[in-house]
């Protein structure tokens, strides 16, 4: 088991499991359980644990299945900078080595350890579906379209650069539902593999602002990800 506290390197980021406010669009954050309902601090990081040593061999495993030739050594990492919202996210570390990021405030927030390892199942499924690669692709398939629109149109170079970003941004976004929803059904099939029950996990969207279908969202409708993890859980 590889679990480390602290800052690490990182240079991409994906998934996560709950939508961004405008303001910022690199952070999740989720609503807060009520108090009564949240687990001890002893008892978060107990369950942390444990989920991690019974959810990890099985993510490697499905990931080495799928992906023969991939990175599948997943290193698991407490995310314990002061005031991060609850949080989950997928990135790779220099050497491309796949990481799974918990804030402290998401391993507290948690109701119990399917849910727990839900989430965590989730954000494998991130790096088994290749979602960073492909939203990488995505930013700079935008870019080149928006850059090229903008030259066109007779930008001078600031204004080149601005759409640029813009590009990227859009582009970024554009399948981030639909990996969403892939990751769900993947994250299911995981969870239910190490042995947890996946529909029970998805209760965690029932406690997390709903994003509802917006044009270019972060993530799809709370509703439609429960369904999808109901009914890939039926099948299995």
């Amino acid at each position: 088991m590889r679990i480390l506290a602290g800052l690490i390197l990182f240079v991409g980021l994906s998934g996560c499991m709950a939508p961004a406010p405008p303001q910022a669009p690199t952070t999740r954050p989720v609503a807060v359980a009520d108090a009564s309902a949240r687990l001890s601090a002893q008892r978060s990081a107990k369950q942390f644990v444990e989920v991690v040593q019974t959810v990890e061999p099985v993510a490697e495993r499905e990931c080495r299945t799928r992906l023969p030739r991939a990175n599948c050594d997943f290193l698991i990492v407490v995310d314990d900078r002061a005031g991060q919202p609850p949080n989950a996210y997928q990135t790779v570390d220099r050497t491309g080595r796949p990481v799974l990021a918990f804030t402290l405030a998401l391993i507290a927030d948690v109701r119990n350890a399917d849910e727990m390892a839900f989430v965590m199942s989730h954000e494998a499924a991130h790096h088994i579906a290749g979602h960073l690669p492909r939203q990488k692709q995505n930013a700079a398939a935008g870019a080149v379209i928006f850059g090229g629109l903008a030259v066109l149109t007779g930008a001078d170079a600031s204004g080149v650069r601005s759409a640029q970003d813009l590009g990227a941004a859009v582009g970024a976004r554009s399948y981030s539902k639909e990996f969403e929803l892939e990751a769900d059904a993947l994250g299911t099939v995981i969870a239910r593999r190490a042995g947890y029950d996946p529909v029970r996990g998805a209760a965690f969207f029932t406690r997390i602002p709903d994003p509802g279908n917006r044009f270019l969202g972060t993530h799809p409708p709370n509703a439609a990800r429960i369904e999808t993890v109901r009914r890939v859980n039926s099948q299995l």
